[in-house]
């Protein structure tokens, strides 16, 4: 396939999962959940978590935010559902280390995820495309089960700390 057939492709699955997202909403059950802004571009991401014999059983996400941060958001939540806590660390480190520019990595662990690679290329996108990311890893590793509701970090501020 081209290179622009394929870069159409993933911009296609990047729009859809923003106009589509997955995991949508609000859930009735909540044990873990967060809200992270990001200060340079106004994104506003609510992350809520269930857990179920030590997996993610569900999760969703609300806000608001550009394309990039709610295509990621989509496919974060879709590659962790039913993982570990400890495998979704995995997942976030790997994800971190892709949008930064490590090449060395097997990134199929990410799903549709993989897609943001490219994200490197643009600086100023790479906190909107870590933003769901960070959420789920600020909330799953909170000091008290159930993160405060409502519980504002400014995403700006997590840079550089995880």
């Amino acid at each position: 396939m081209a290179l622009s057939k394929l870069d159409n492709l993933y911009r296609q699955v990047i729009l859809d999962h923003s106009q589509h997202p997955h995991h949508h909403g609000h859930l009735d059950t909540v044990d873990h959940e967060i809200e992270l802004r990001n200060p340079t571009c106004g994104d506003v991401l609510q992350l809520e978590i269930a857990l179920e014999d030590n997996r993610i059983s569900q999760i969703a996400f609300s806000g608001e935010g550009c394309t990039i941060s709610q295509a990621s958001a989509s496919m974060m939540t879709d590659a962790v559902l039913h993982k570990t806590p400890t495998e979704a660390e995995v997942m976030i480190k790997r994800f971190s280390d892709m949008v930064i520019g490590d090449r060395d990595e097997d990134w199929t662990i990410l799903e549709d995820a993989a897609i943001l690679q490219g994200v490197q290329q643009f600086p100023a996108r790479i906190k909107c495309a870590t933003l769901a990311w960070k959420a789920l890893h600020k909330a799953l590793n909170s000091d008290t089960n159930t993160a405060t509701t409502g519980q504002i970090v400014n995403h700006a501020e997590t840079e550089g700390t995880d």
